[in-house]
């Protein structure tokens, strides 16, 4: 039986080979936007929203698109003065950025200790859903977080309830448990993988989430101030990148139908696991482990741009022609959140005692940008920069962070975006499910009776 389902298998696709493929000259035909793009590379308007803003480039009056340094806005606010102005009073801001994305405006003072002593109080998860996480040993944590997530429809009285006041507490409830969801999931991958001991540790009254977190995934003693700093760094850059990525999209997409808040969420989960929109940074550690040995001289600017011209030619390390971490769908002067977390870096490398790796990283930022230029051409479709993951798999490698966590690591902080722009979608667009259409260039055929086929 085992054989005959397996030559049902073959045979099928090895069918969905001819029968799935469409020629690329269809799309042109018929004016179809591929992944939602323009042929500028711009992204095709499909929305509207006052969460967040993702700015790389400006129309120009003779038409065409301006390449400018990259700019990222939460409620109106730019990131770079968000995060300059946590680091002149000296605090910690993924808690605040939360609240911002959520509410639309900065909390006072008061407001913020309430909202924080709120999300501390909602981060224990409950003793059965503790359970039911350590019994899924060895599996990929982000489809433990996307059942986990289901799972809490269980428990909440009102999941179906889509008014402001329920979605505030649902998307308070989402934004506390994700790190402690993680964190357990990871301790038991690691205890079933790797024959480790089993640490569930109870998360910390009054400690923020990047701490706790680190607490969680560490033990007491393991983790440093400026790793808490750098968690809530990274935290509050990827909390949120315009209502048109893809994850985000997916919420939005799926909140149209009005399903529930844990429905959706599972949705934009299941998004990012995806490798060509979370993971990028595990990528980056993979490639710069590879070239820390493949360049002997790392200060040889002659070897490290002959050898990256040999990757973009497919000639080196996995011949895809590609240098991960470096270029982005919307930034092409600029990405604001690498620049940001570049800064922070090098005071993690000092501390780490990693002070050549980044500066080998730093020369593989400016040469890689370059010799992709040199490759690809001047032009704006062309320009690249260095992008946020460069850095963030650097930071989390340098922590001792497990690539297990990486890419949780972003929907952790993404969370607070996707419950934004589900509020939004629900309550302040036009309440109309997102449909769009699909031309279908298959051949009418006849149906032709069992006998005769």
């Amino acid at each position: 039986m085992a054989n005959k389902k397996d030559f049902l298998i073959f045979k099928l696709s090895e069918t969905i080979r001819t029968t799935s493929r469409i020629d690329k000259e269809l799309f042109t035909q018929y004016n179809v936007k591929r992944g939602l793009r323009n042929e500028d590379h711009s992204g095709v308007v499909a929305g509207l929203t006052k969460v967040g803003d993702v700015v790389g480039y400006e129309r120009i009056p003779e038409g065409g698109l301006k390449a400018i340094p990259g700019k990222l806005f939460y409620r109106g606010i730019d990131v770079e003065d968000l995060v300059h102005g946590l680091n002149a009073e000296n605090r910690l801001g993924f808690e605040e950025t939360a609240f911002l994305l959520l509410s639309g405006y900065l909390p006072a003072s008061e407001e913020l200790r309430q909202f924080s002593l709120i999300l501390n109080s909602a981060m224990p998860l409950d003793t059965k859903m503790t359970m039911n996480i350590l019994e899924l040993e060895g599996q990929d944590i982000m489809n433990i977080l996307a059942r986990s997530v289901l799972e809490m429809y269980t428990y909440d009285k009102n999941p179906d309830d889509i008014s402001p006041d329920n979605l505030i507490r649902q998307s308070i409830d989402l934004i506390s448990k994700f790190p402690t969801i993680i964190a357990y999931a990871y301790n038991i991958l690691r205890h079933s993988q790797q024959n480790r001991s089993l640490h569930i540790r109870h998360p910390k009254d009054g400690a923020s989430i990047a701490e706790n977190f680190l607490y969680m995934m560490k033990g007491p003693g393991k983790y440093t101030e400026l790793d808490v700093k750098l968690i809530d760094l990274c935290l509050i850059l990827h909390a949120e990148h315009g209502g048109g990525n893809n994850s985000t999209f997916s919420v939005r997409v799926t909140s149209s139908t009005l399903t529930d808040t844990y429905s959706a969420i599972a949705a934009g989960i299941g998004s990012l696991k995806g490798p060509l929109h979370g993971g990028a940074n595990i990528k980056v550690v993979q490639m710069f482990n590879h070239l820390k040995t493949a360049i002997k001289n790392w200060d040889d600017l002659k070897e490290i741009d002959a050898y990256l011209q040999k990757m973009l030619n497919k000639d080196a390390y996995n011949k895809t022609g590609l240098i991960y971490g470096i270029g982005h769908a919307v930034y092409t002067v600029s990405d604001p959140r690498s620049i940001l977390l570049k800064e922070m870096a090098r005071k993690l490398a000092i501390e780490k005692g990693l002070e050549k790796e980044f500066k080998f990283l730093e020369l593989l930022d400016s040469r890689a940008v370059n010799a992709f230029m040199t490759f690809k051409g001047s032009d704006i479709n062309k320009q690249v920069c260095t992008n946020v993951d460069f850095y963030s798999g650097f930071v989390y490698d340098a922590m001792g962070l497990p690539t297990e966590v990486y890419t949780p690591l972003f929907a952790m902080s993404r969370i607070t975006g996707w419950t934004a722009h589900r509020i939004e979608e629900l309550n302040f667009t036009s309440k109309r499910i997102i449909r769009p259409a699909y031309k279908n260039v298959g051949d009418r055929k006849p149906f032709t009776p069992m006998n005769k086929r």
